[in-house]
């Protein structure tokens, strides 16, 4: 059981941690109590989101911290059911595509988060309406499903099992290959999602070549009603690096 006390000495530098600094606090923050759970979600958090921020001037560092809390992670418990707010946290490809993307995703993020349906072991994707051109052209003959003021597609199905990447930890897939999405790159993307503490829980994305899975990049969840009472982070005061 960690005490709130002790994670100020535990708390890594925001713009030049060490990886395994990262990896301590977040194990930290697993640990404290039921009463201190709005704070260790609102932490864990924020170290994605840093991690993420550093990736465009230290990929090494970043990648590998987020790598580190990824597997301090555990399948969702309860599980995951209806709607998610959804964060790129950052590609892993190599550059300059890597940050040819960041500054794609920094001016437009089609992509908003995932909806579950947890009794089913399904769900898909949340687009904003501005997605629907852009699928046009990827997928022509793929028709993206009206959703409020967006779109929902791209179904998947849920289950648990061992990482692609990582074997040794449980991890929940959520798996897009079946006849309903279109062929063209969809159908070979595995995302592996696990549970940091309760409330915030952290994404990879793995794309099928040949026999061997390749990690793309990141993503975050959080559910949308928790999502719907946050301020910005720069609003709360918790330090947020420079752009890259």
């Amino acid at each position: 059981m960690t005490r709130l006390t002790e994670l100020p000495a535990l708390e890594p530098d925001p713009l030049t941690p060490v990886a395994e600094e990262v990896e301590r606090y977040v194990e930290a923050l697993q640990g404290l109590s039921k009463a201190n759970a709005d704070f260790a979600r609102r932490a864990s958090w924020a170290q994605i989101r840093l991690a993420g921020a550093r990736a465009g001037s230290r990929p090494g560092e970043a990648h590998e911290s987020l790598n580190r809390i990824f597997r301090l992670g555990v399948p969702p418990d309860p599980p995951l059911d209806g709607p998610t707010r959804g964060i790129l946290v950052t590609p892993t490809i190599p550059r300059p595509a890597d940050l040819g993307l960041r500054a794609l995703a920094s001016a437009w993020m089609p992509w908003t988060g995932k909806r579950f349906d947890a009794s089913a072991h399904t769900g898909d994707n949340l687009l904003i309406a501005g997605a629907r051109p852009i699928a046009r052209v990827l997928f022509p003959s793929y028709r993206l499903k009206p959703l409020g003021g967006g779109y929902a597609a791209f179904r998947f199905r849920t289950y648990v099992g061992p990482g692609q990447v990582d074997a040794d930890r449980d991890t929940l897939k959520i798996d897009y290959d079946s006849d309903e999405n279109p062929r063209l790159l969809i159908r070979d993307i595995l995302d592996e999602l696990v549970q940091i503490v309760p409330g915030a829980y952290l994404g990879k994305v793995l794309l099928r070549r040949k026999d061997a899975w390749r990690l793309l990049g990141y993503f975050g969840l959080e559910p949308a009603a928790v999502a719907r009472t946050e301020e910005p982070i720069a609003a709360r005061g918790e330090p947020v690096p420079a752009p890259a």
